[in-house]
């Protein structure tokens, strides 16, 4: 499997599995100075650990990060800098053995690889982007350095979705909820929505919305490199999402070119664009305007419910997992961090090479 690594200037690799002794990231290209800590970079996993809100998994993983390379006195020295996070509470689901998982990587691994990791999907299991997280924290760092600042959040979760909202109320309340939904109402609508469907065994979809200030105009590279197809692969890598877009994205094919289209405007000697229907993003460079994204992702596929499917063999059986599995009933929740760590780690990587783009005025 050589598909581990991500990013051009900054980028990581992780490693491990869900079940083995530990996981972790090694992150190449991030600069000399930087200020980090180990504390800093477990506050953000303690938003994505599991067994953190009775709306997630039970599986009780403190997620606690040590850094065992690239930092000296505080500051990150230009070397690879090497997380790494022991699994401490791996239990092995006996009921899925030898089966098809419906919705999971088991037949798709098995027709790749010719083996699959049973012990909780091994690489397949969103246990690891636990590491991108921690990687994610030192790209925020990075970004803040530059002014930049990233904040996701649940848009909507069965079908119950948020208004639209200014960004000082969005940033104001979004810590707030256990949901990380910045409206209070839909956050309860939501909850009774996701305890009903828990007790039916099955599960919610969901939408995380992405919004970024503090984005230069410049940032992204054209044809393959593009600013938003970057953030495209790094959404899409993400365990269980389904869509990306952009900007006023899909509905984008509803509207006319006279309404689509941002004019531009001059405020306060900087340009600017009136409406944001592009999502901050032309020609895949940034404009200096917020960057609006949005990530869809599917139910989780492991349901309490009796499903049809097949043993490895090919024989007709009935998946039922046991009253021990442990599963998120809405990957959504647990899914807003990462969604803000790929983000960083991908203007992160965009921000180095801008800066290698041009002499310095």
């Amino acid at each position: 499997m050589a598909s581990n690594r991500f990013g051009n200037l900054f980028c990581i690799t992780t490693w491990g599995e869900s079940h083995g002794r530990a996981i972790g990231v090694v992150i190449d290209g991030c600069p000399a100075g930087l200020e980090i800590s180990e504390e800093a970079i477990n506050a953000e996993l303690a938003a994505r650990r599991p067994g953190h809100s009775p709306y997630t998994s039970p599986r009780k993983e403190e997620d606690h990060a040590e850094i065992y390379s690239g930092i000296l006195d505080g500051k990150t020295t230009g070397t690879p800098l090497s997380i790494i996070i022991f699994n401490r509470d791996a239990q092995s689901n006996a009921s899925v053995k030898g089966v098809l998982q419906p919705g999971h990587a088991h037949f798709t691994y098995l027709q790749k690889y010719g083996l699959f990791d049973e012990r909780g999907s091994g690489r397949a299991s969103a246990r690891e982007t636990a590491c991108r997280v921690a990687a994610g924290a030192v790209a925020k760092a990075l970004l803040r350095t530059a002014g930049i600042e990233v904040l996701a959040f649940i848009q909507e979760m069965g079908g119950i979705a948020i208004e639209d909202s200014p960004l000082e109320i969005l940033r104001s309340n979004v810590q707030s909820s256990p949901l990380f939904c910045p409206d209070s109402t839909k956050t309860s609508e939501m909850i009774q929505l996701l305890e009903k469907v828990r007790a039916e065994g099955d599960s919610l979809g969901g939408i995380v919305e992405l919004r970024v200030t503090g984005i230069p105009a410049g940032l992204g590279d054209p044809i393959y490199e593009k600013l938003e197809a970057n953030l495209a692969k790094a959404m899409l890598s993400i365990n269980a999402s389904k869509g990306f877009e952009i900007g006023s994205g899909f509905e984008a094919a509803r509207m006319r070119g006279s309404s689509h289209n941002d004019l531009f405007a001059l405020e306060e000697g900087r340009v600017v664009t009136r409406t944001n229907h592009a999502g901050g993003v032309l020609a895949g460079i940034s404009t200096g305007m917020p960057l609006v994204a949005r990530v869809a992702f599917k139910p989780p596929s492991s349901i309490r419910q009796p499903q049809a499917t097949l043993t490895r063999e090919g024989q007709p059986t009935q998946l039922e997992l046991s009253k021990e599995a442990r599963h998120d009933p809405c990957v959504a929740i647990r899914a807003v961090p990462v969604v803000e760590a790929m983000t960083a780690l991908v203007l992160a990587d965009a921000w180095l090479m801008t800066r290698s783009s041009k002499l310095a005025e």
